[in-house]
């Protein structure tokens, strides 16, 4: 249907309806005025002669207030049993008039959505914006209401019915409200193309319609798509027009730098906040305080905190867990539950995170009594607890050697409904593996499999491990084939536990061979690797390998353990190389080590 045609329609509706329609039209109109839609029911006489006609008519009566206009369109559109006639076009624009005038814009989008989502109500855009003349007459209600079909369409996702407005209102001079274009914009970021983003925000820029807000969303977009640069020269490119960029702005690039660790790039962005005098706000101080946690930089994240509170800037939960998890990890636990008291205080709930970081502090430290009543804590404020609360708990019992009570808390996780992973059976398995429970340790793992859970790089290791201790090499082999077959490739761990099974086996040619094979594979011996071989070449009298190998740590900058250095100074003592053993003894007590008195005994042995 061509815009004149559907003009010409709206025109015949009014001066040439019937008297008949305009008496139903009165009647129903009276019917609304004095009982109110839900009494329409009752009239299925006039009903029955209910026609797109009469219901222009009754929409259009100055006498019926734009509420009971809404009321009979939903009526209408609710109760398509009653009469085969739903609103039309007309009818939904005659509404839209009338809420208009009554400043009831909430409910005028409502009756664009509707219209847009029933899809046979709006023949095309050009119908639509063509007409005006009868209820699009008035420059002002035009406007509005091709503004307000821009944002319904970008809301339906209708972008180039939306695109097909906006060229309509460039063209015809209207003014376009900025905060419909970043409604459109935010639309096209969510579900749309980088380039599409592009070419509407270009065109926003030809149109003088570009804020600093609308700035920041294609910031934000650029930033995801690791394109940080470009977006900082598009942010130079606008400074020209007058528009800078505010604390949304360089929060978005602080964040991007953050999660690329890039160090020089946060401080460079901090010292161009400061040059424009921006102020940090919440957001950025809270970014700055997890890099700083991430860096381990505690006393520069301490700083900034206070820096934060000195600013009268208040802090919420999320600044907070971001403090507590800092000092939780650094093992300052003091600091952590005096900040939780100081959150409380404030009148902040502490969230899972707030809880999670408490737990997993208090697990590491070896306090479980302090975790259980945390976990307590919990669910008496109605904080659930989830998997990785669970896993923490299970950790810490098996850091403690209280395997049993960690396995408690599987039963308990099962009984909630809550399933295990792969860390939660491993976690268990290394403990079990710990306590030399190897064979209880291998039905866990066992277990995970059974659960539907395929094993990973840490439960393959895990098991490697268990088996070298077991001294059977053949299946440890087995599952480090298996390992390689299923795309794990062995880490250092895996290498690590099958070079020190060979050499407590005795096979000391394997342990050489694995060696090399870990280091074409792009991996460097760590002080662990070293430390098993030095003890297999030292229980096996070749001590002058040893000592190569221990030089050779000292070359690769590696530290010495003090089962490294009880293992040299025991082969040098059992060889009768008193003087060597003594000075690398008071090597290992300038180091700081402390070692078990059955060695000072073994080297004052080897004088004699």
């Amino acid at each position: 249907m061509s815009a004149q045609r559907l003009a010409n329609s709206f025109k015949d509706g009014i001066t040439s309806s019937s008297l008949s329609n305009e008496v139903i039209a009165g009647k129903i109109a009276k019917v609304l005025a004095e009982k109110g839609v839900k009494t329409l029911e009752g009239h299925s006489k006039l009903l029955l002669k209910l026609n797109p006609h009469v219901a222009h008519i009754i929409l259009s009566n100055p006498r019926l207030s734009p509420h009971s206009c809404l009321s009979f369109f939903r009526f209408l559109k609710g109760n398509p049993s009653l009469f085969s006639h739903r609103p039309d076009l007309r009818a939904h624009i005659i509404l839209a008039r009338r809420l208009y005038e009554a400043r009831k814009f909430a409910e005028m989008k409502n009756v664009l959505h509707s219209a847009v989502r029933d899809g046979s109500a709006f023949v095309s855009i050009l119908d639509i914006v063509n007409m005006r003349q009868d209820q699009l007459d008035e420059p002002r209600f035009v406007v509005k209401f091709c503004d307000m079909l821009f944002r319904v369409y970008a809301d339906n996702k209708m972008f180039g019915d939306a695109v097909e407005v906006f060229d309509y209102m460039e063209s015809s001079g209207f003014d376009i409200d900025e905060r419909s274009c970043m409604v459109f914009l935010l639309a096209l970021k969510r579900l749309s193309t980088l380039e599409n983003c592009l070419g509407f925000f270009r065109r926003m820029i030809k149109s003088d319609l570009v804020t600093v807000y609308s700035l920041t969303v294609m910031v934000d977009l650029l930033c995801k798509k690791d394109m940080v640069e470009d977006s900082r020269k598009l942010v130079d490119k606008l400074g020209s027009k007058g528009i800078k960029p505010n604390v949304f702005t360089y929060n978005t690039w602080i964040n991007s730098y953050v999660k690329g660790k890039d160090d020089g790039a946060i401080d460079e962005i901090l010292r161009l906040m400061e040059k424009d005098q921006v102020g940090y706000n919440v957001v950025t101080f809270t970014l700055l305080i997890d890099w700083y946690a991430s860096s381990k930089k505690t006393k520069d994240a301490e700083t900034m905190f206070e820096e934060m509170h000195k600013k009268g800037i208040q802090g919420d939960v999320f600044v907070y867990n971001s403090i507590i998890n800092l000092n939780c990890k650094v093992g300052n636990m003091k600091r952590a539950f005096a900040l939780f008291d100081e959150m409380t205080e404030k009148g902040l709930l502490p969230s899972v995170q707030t809880y999670g970081a408490l737990i997993n502090g208090v697990c590491k430290v070896g306090q479980m009594e302090a975790a259980d009543k945390l976990v307590t804590e919990m669910q008496r404020n109605g904080i659930e607890l989830n998997l990785v609360i669970y896993n923490t708990l299970i950790d810490g019992f098996c850091r403690n050697e209280m395997v049993d009570e960690a396995r408690e808390v599987l039963v308990i996780m099962k009984n909630k409904g809550i399933e295990a992973d792969e860390f939660t059976f491993n976690t268990i398995a290394s403990g079990l593996c710990k306590l030399n429970r190897l064979e209880e340790a291998k039905q866990v793992l066992f277990a995970m499999e059974e659960n539907g859970l395929m094993p990973n790089l840490v439960n393959f290791t895990t098991l490697i491990d268990i088996y070298c201790k077991e001294g059977n090499l053949v299946e440890a082999r087995r599952i480090f084939q298996e390992m390689n077959e299923k795309g794990h490739t062995p880490n250092i761990v895996a290498y690590n536990a099958l070079i020190d099974g060979h050499i407590k086996k005795g096979k000391l040619a394997e342990p050489k061979t694995l060696r090399d094979e870990m280091m074409n594979r792009g991996m460097k011996p760590d002080k662990y690797t070293y430390t098993s071989l030095i003890h297999g070449e030292c229980i096996y009298g070749k001590i002058e390998e040893a000592l190569k190998l221990f030089r050779e740590m000292s070359e690769r900058g590696l530290p010495k353990s003090l089962v490294t250095y009880t293992a040299i100074i025991s082969g040098l003592a059992k060889a009768g190389r008193s003087d060597e053993a003594f000075a690398l003894y008071d090597e290992m007590i300038e180091a700081g080590l402390k070692p078990e008195d059955s060695l000072y005994s073994l080297l004052v042995g080897s004088l004699h």
